[in-house]
């Protein structure tokens, strides 16, 4: 036990399924196998939802990791005590809530960079709350390059079949465009190799999407292709990768999903996610729910480790007790995978 990593989990928006899906994940005894987990947030936003859900499980308050007992059945939970109970509303957009989220994700940060955690884990966040709370920044990426001082970094999504990682993210569309730069995809390129080698990937082989439809079609649809995106490639080669590309998006992702590469680079946000989702995301229409949500948010570049879930707050059914665990749950696993491989 003592030679496990400590996994520090952040609460996600008290408003969201967040602290759901932690207790949950928690719930599964193979977690306290391979890691110590304990959360940073409010233990009276945990003690509400337990006893909403009926779920057999106890809370132990504790002000530092050294408090805590990482035993199965007991939850260890750093009380930052940001959220008035009594004003806990689901499902609802709210600076209250903002601000404990913002501050269990500024705390995790923390112990990391102290060393008194070996990685961190992120819950869902709402980005209009944390903003109404006067913390100015478009999602969790951010906020972590930000306190790390981290100037290159990148959003990698792992799944079974599909790992993608991006040139931009949260930015407008227009943005996006002009942001696809050889050294800016050369640096991602670099990035997602190191991730896929520390993940315990052994196919290392990268697929580079086009930006424009059919990747350009030799500059009839676009240049980026041309002038930017291949000749980042050209230099990946000469670097010793196994890169292939421009490659047009509709075809990439789909040899991506059958196992033709170890991982992908998309050129902007929706490019990478929604193959992505279609993956890992299962509906069930009966239910009018969702089955099963999977998939890891890892960001790459950073000095402390940072995984997530790669959903968001699901507000339409948070309190209810349905939500899945096995992003949650997959999130740990992988934070567990690169603390053993820093």
């Amino acid at each position: 036990m003592n030679t496990l990593p400590i996994i520090a989990i952040t609460m996600g928006d008290p408003a969201s399924i967040g602290p759901e899906i932690a207790v949950k994940a928690l719930k599964e005894k193979r977690i306290y196998e391979i890691c110590k987990p304990l959360i940073a947030g409010d233990a009276d936003v945990f003690e509400k939802i337990i006893a909403e859900i009926g779920l057999d499980v106890k809370i132990n308050r504790i002000q530092k990791p050294a408090d805590a007992t990482f035993t199965y059945g007991t939850i260890d939970v750093i009380d930052l005590q940001h959220t008035d109970i009594s004003k806990l509303e689901y499902g609802k957009i709210n600076a209250m809530c903002g601000e404990a989220s913002f501050r269990s994700v500024e705390k995790v940060i923390q112990l990391a960079l102290d060393g008194a955690v070996d990685a961190t884990v992120t819950g869902p966040i709402n980005k209009k709350s944390i903003n109404e709370a006067g913390h100015h920044f478009a999602g969790h990426t951010e906020i972590y390059a930000h306190y790390t001082g981290t100037k290159k970094y990148a959003m990698l999504l792992v799944e079974e079949q599909i790992n993608v990682i991006h040139v931009s993210t949260h930015v407008s569309l227009r943005q996006a465009c002009d942001l696809v730069k050889k050294d800016r995809i050369l640096e991602v390129i670099e990035l997602l190799h190191k991730g896929l080698t520390r993940l315990g990937k052994t196919d290392l082989k990268i697929g580079v999407a086009g930006l424009n439809p059919h990747a350009g079609d030799s500059g009839l649809f676009g240049t980026e292709d041309d002038e930017e995106i291949l000749p980042a490639v050209e230099e990946a080669r000469n670097r010793g990768f196994d890169v292939e590309g421009p490659v047009p998006p509709d075809t990439m992702f789909a040899k991506a999903a059958m196992g033709a590469y170890g991982g992908v680079v998309a050129m902007y946000h929706d490019q990478g996610h929604i193959p992505f989702k279609l993956a890992g995301f299962k509906w069930d229409a009966a239910r009018q729910q969702m089955e099963s949500v999977k998939g890891v948010n890892i960001t790459l570049g950073l000095p402390i480790i940072r995984t997530s879930v790669d959903h968001g707050t699901a507000f339409e059914i948070a309190g209810k007790g349905v939500a899945s665990p096995d992003a949650m749950i997959l999130a740990i696993e992988s934070a567990v995978q690169l603390s053993q491989n820093k």
